[in-house]
């Protein structure tokens, strides 16, 4: 569906870590955590989502496939984890299709990464901080970002890289959680979001901050309407998103003028 223009909240700002203070502090914090969790993160995706990350991955990857199947097409997972969509993206574009990077900048992510594509893809994978991205204006065909770019300490120059980096008509796709609607399953999920999850994800990574900071992140994020004004603000056409499983997640894409 197209939304409608809405002014973005947090436009300026970014996720915040409780008790971070400033960008600085919140990105140390942010990846800290994330290097601790990487043992145990592509098993608790997995577990906590029932593997439907698995599923949003793949649906995501297909949406691009018109860009995937170009062989002259560069492609930019960013805040890419262990690289599970850049995997997702490869499988799509196939041997003859775009050259996939993957960039973050937690090191243990980007080191789990790379083993997985050493026997599954022929992904490529560099440490990157994705509000200073070490690429030329106009180098991607598709920039993606599945469940990371909440985690940025300033949305709004994340997707002033974005655009920097995206040659004209390329195209965003930006796959992160929303809140489902609804007053039986939206409080159902609530409840597992806020309360089961975070015990769960705490107890088998070690790491109870870190599953704490998901759902506070969350609520933080611009969701909806939201993030499309913000894209738009910062230069984006054809923005829209939509929802999938009830309104768990949300895909918002948008094309570079």
């Amino acid at each position: 569906m197209d939304s409608p223009p809405a002014p973005a909240r947090n436009s300026a700002s970014g996720t915040r870590p409780e008790g971070a203070q400033g960008e600085r502090e919140a990105a140390a914090r942010v990846r800290e955590m994330f290097g601790r969790i990487a043992p145990r993160y592509d098993f608790l995706n997995h577990l906590l989502s029932f593997s439907f990350d698995r599923v949003w991955r793949r649906r995501t990857a297909l949406r691009f496939r018109h860009i995937l199947a170009r062989p002259e097409a560069r492609v930019l997972d960013l805040c890419c984890g262990t690289g599970d969509l850049a995997l997702a993206l490869n499988r799509e574009a196939g041997k003859r299709g775009a050259q996939i990077f993957g960039a973050d900048f937690v090191h243990e992510m980007v080191l789990r990464a790379r083993q997985k594509s050493e026997l599954q893809s022929s992904a490529l994978y560099l440490e990157a901080d994705a509000l200073t991205l070490p690429f030329a204006d106009d180098s991607f065909e598709l920039v993606t970002a599945a469940f990371g770019f909440r985690n940025l300490t300033n949305y709004r120059r994340g997707l002033e890289e974005i655009h920097r980096v995206l040659r004209p008509g390329g195209e965003v796709g930006i796959l992160e959680f929303s809140k489902p609607p609804g007053s039986f399953f939206g409080a159902l999920y609530r409840l597992y979001f806020t309360q089961i999850l975070p015990r769960v994800g705490g107890a088998v990574s070690g790491s109870a901050e870190a599953y704490a900071y998901l759902p506070s992140s969350v609520s933080r994020f611009p969701l909806g309407d939201e993030l499309a004004g913000l894209m738009r603000e910062v230069g984006f056409a054809d923005v829209s998103f939509e929802t999938w499983t009830g309104g768990i997640v949300a895909l918002h894409t948008a094309r570079k003028l």
